[in-house]
């Protein structure tokens, strides 16, 4: 590849991949409330006898956010469960072979799953879905993370692409 595309290809990757980053890096302090309301439901329930279960719907919508990111942010770090070698032993065809693949594998399966779920999750947003047990409002909260998780999925997958045409510093002669 010609030095311009790569200098054309490196700008918008960098700049979407750093978003990404960041983005991971903000959804990663959910952990801290999530915790928070998954202890208080002990003292609502048994203590004050009030509103453990409204907490719980808290705490699931707070949960489905969080795994749905986080499903990225393991690939990211490539702490995601996984054998594999380290990709810096491994040269760029290699590299760029492994990145075809993920993308092929994990493409079909999450455009399907959208395609699948996305009448379910229109009708769930449009009525504004509540929690079945408590009538809280705020289930299609937790059903609109699947399209967070496979969406970031999918763009995980076709940065790990564009990153194996991108010439390491090493590479450079």
């Amino acid at each position: 590849m010609p030095r311009m595309t790569h200098h054309l290809l490196a700008s918008p990757h960098k700049l979407l991949s750093q978003s990404l980053y960041y983005l991971l890096i903000g959804i990663s302090f959910l952990t801290l409330p999530l915790a928070f309301l998954l202890f208080a439901q002990w003292p609502l329930r048994d203590l004050i006898q009030a509103w453990s279960r409204q907490v719980n719907d808290m705490a699931q919508i707070v949960f489905a956010i969080y795994v749905a990111v986080a499903v990225t942010a393991a690939s990211r770090s490539q702490s995601h469960l996984a054998c594999r070698p380290q990709t810096n032993a491994m040269d760029s065809s290699t590299t760029r072979w492994r990145s075809w693949a993920l993308l092929l594998c994990t493409a079909p399966w999450a455009l399907f799953m959208l395609w699948a779920s996305w009448p379910l999750l229109m009708n769930s947003v449009a009525g504004l879905e509540h929690f079945a047990e408590t009538n809280t409002p705020g289930y299609f909260l937790v059903k609109l993370a699947l399209p967070v998780l496979l969406l970031l999925v999918l763009l995980q997958a076709l940065l790990e692409v564009a990153t194996s045409y991108i010439p390491k510093l090493s590479d450079k002669s």
